[in-house]
């Protein structure tokens, strides 16, 4: 079989989610374009990387984008932050399949935080669900958010769960990754943090003998993100490798 996915490397904006959602239009046109099975985008991509966010307006975006991709016949792989209807805010990929039904979500379970005996950051206010595999036309794929697939030890005071490694054994084929990754020009976060990030990925993928479809935020473009974008063969070499850095769009067909 056949599976044809589409990855949006796009500036995510914490302060203003229309233009977010401007944005993930043309990201679902793109990808209606290249007759795209499903869309792939950075975590926070609707609400912003926040959970700072109007969860009103969140709902009726999310209900516009759904609507744009099911008229499209586009899935979804969609990174926003969501409060659900227990009142919790999860930082999420919320999956859709062509039709428009929602298949459920991965929320990030390596939150953040500081390595202080009480760690303080974003593993405060957003909640983890168990992890889980969802069934996307007759395949089984699963989700990863940003240090779910790496572990950086400078910001995540949680042991490596090996998440990919998991998602594996349960049966995915392919994982969509969604990143939103912190980045400064000096020499550690271009090189040392950015190469242990690609070196996870390609390890992870040989690993598990999976397919990891993966886009960062692009916001700032003047500087190279965390990570490439791109698709990545179970053997752990790059299929499709973006440009490092700039709003780029693609669209590769995996073949099973």
């Amino acid at each position: 079989m056949k599976l044809r996915i589409a990855g949006a490397q796009i500036c995510v904006n914490d302060d203003n989610m229309n233009e977010n959602l401007k944005t993930i239009h043309r990201a679902i046109d793109y990808a209606a374009s290249e007759n795209a099975d499903i869309l792939l985008t950075p975590e926070g991509a609707l609400s912003g990387y926040t959970n700072r966010f109007n969860p009103k307006e969140i709902k009726e975006a999310l209900k516009d984008v759904t609507n744009r991709a099911k008229v499209m016949k586009i899935g979804l792989a969609l990174g926003t932050c969501y409060y659900e209807d227990d009142g919790l805010c999860y930082n999420q990929i919320r999956f859709y399949d062509k039709q428009g039904q929602f298949l459920g979500f991965h929320s990030k379970t390596l939150n953040c935080g500081t390595m202080d005996d009480t760690p303080k950051g974003e593993i405060e206010y957003f909640t983890v669900a168990p992890l889980k595999v969802f069934s996307f036309e007759g395949l089984e794929i699963g989700g990863l958010i940003c240090n779910d697939m790496w572990a950086n030890p400078e910001c995540s005071p949680m042991p490596d769960p090996h998440l990919s490694q998991q998602l594996a054994k349960m049966g995915a084929k392919i994982i969509f990754h969604a990143v939103n990754g912190g980045r400064n020009n000096d020499e550690f976060s271009q090189f040392v943090i950015r190469n242990y990030h690609e070196s996870n990925l390609r390890m992870r993928a040989r690993a598990g003998k999976v397919w990891i479809v993966t886009v960062d935020n692009a916001f700032p473009v003047t500087m190279p993100n965390s990570c490439s974008g791109g698709v990545i063969s179970p053997d752990g070499n790059w299929t499709i490798r973006l440009p490092e850095q700039g709003e780029h769009f693609f669209a590769h067909t995996i073949e099973f």
